[in-house]
C-alpha cells in the first residue's frame, strides 16, 4: 500500500516534532519544515526514519515568504510526487507591554501565524482538491476563542484569525478537502519549562483537570483528525484545554 505523505510546518521542536513522531508511527512519510532549528530537524528525520522505517524529508522554508513556499512544494512533489495530509502548525509570539508593541512585531506575529496559514493552505490545499483528496489541520489555540492576554494580544488576534480562515478554507475545498482546526490551551512544552512556578500554579488551577497538555495528547487529537477514521469531521473547531472552570 502507498504511504501517505504528511507536511508539518514548524515541525522541528516541540508540539509540530510530537506530531511528526505520531504519524511516523502511524506509517506516514513525513516532511519537517523548519526556519531557525535546524539541528534539532536533522536529528528528528534520522530518528523517526530509522525507528519507523519511514522516509522522512527535512526542508527549510519561512512559510511567511511565498517563494519559499513554493520551493517547499517543489521538493516535497519531487520527492514524493503529492501531499495527503498538511498540519500548519508554524506560529511565533512575540509578548510585550501593549505600549511597547511596534507595527513591525505586530505585524510580524501576522504574517507567520495568520498570512502564512493562508499561503501554506491555498497552495498545498490546491493540489489535494486537483486530486479529490486531502486533509488540513490548522493550529489555533484557545486564546482565539476566549483566552485572552493583553502582552501577546497580536497572537490572540492571529489565532482567531485562523479559526475564521478554517471555515472559509473548508468551504472552498468542499468537498475533496476536509479543513479543520485545534485549539489547544496551555501545553507543557520545553518552552513553559522556566515558567515562574506560582504563575504556572495559579494557571494550572483554572484547568479542570488541573493540568497542563502532554505535547503527545494534542497530537494524538491531530493524527485523529488526518486519519481515516475522521472522514466525515470537516469545518470542526476542536478546543482541547482539559476543560476551563466556570
Amino acid at each position: 500500500m502507498e504511504k501517505r505523505i504528511v507536511l508539518v510546518t514548524g515541525s522541528s521542536i516541540g508540539l509540530g516534532s510530537e506530531i511528526i513522531k505520531k504519524y511516523a508511527s502511524n506509517g506516514f512519510n513525513v516532511v519537517i519544515n523548519y526556519l531557525s532549528h535546524e539541528k534539532e530537524a536533522f536529528e528528528l528525520m534520522n530518528e523517526v526514519s530509522l525507528k519507523y522505517g519511514i522516509e522522512a524529508l527535512c526542508i527549510k522554508a519561512d512559510i511567511s515568504n511565498e517563494e519559499e513556499i513554493n520551493k517547499l512544494k517543489d521538493e516535497i512533489i519531487n520527492k514524493f510526487g503529492k501531499i495527503d495530509v498538511l498540519i500548519n502548525n508554524a506560529s511565533i509570539s512575540r509578548d510585550n507591554d501593549f505600549n511597547l508593541k511596534t507595527k513591525n512585531d505586530f505585524m510580524r506575529v501576522l504574517e507567520v501565524n495568520l498570512v502564512g496559514t493562508f499561503l501554506v493552505s491555498r497552495i498545498f490545499g490546491n493540489l489535494m482538491y486537483e486530486k479529490k483528496s486531502g486533509k488540513i489541520i490548522n493550529i489555533s489555540s484557545t486564546n482565539g476563542i476566549d483566552t485572552y492576554y493583553e502582552y501577546g494580544l497580536d497572537y490572540d488576534a492571529s489565532k482567531s484569525g485562523v479559526i475564521n480562515l478554517t471555515h472559509n478554507l473548508a468551504n472552498h475545498y468542499s468537498p475533496y478537502v476536509n479543513v479543520n482546526c485545534v485549539c489547544p490551551g496551555w501545553i507543557d512544552t520545553p518552552m513553559n519549562k522556566d515558567m515562574d512556578i506560582e504563575f504556572r500554579k495559579c494557571e494550572e488551577e483554572k484547568i479542570l483537570l488541573n493540568r497542563f497538555a502532554k505535547t503527545d495528547e494534542i497530537a494524538s487529537l491531530v493524527y485523529f483528525l488526518g486519519s481515516d477514521e475522521a472522514n466525515y469531521i470537516n469545518d470542526s473547531i476542536i478546543r482541547i484545554d482539559g476543560g476551563k472552570k466556570c
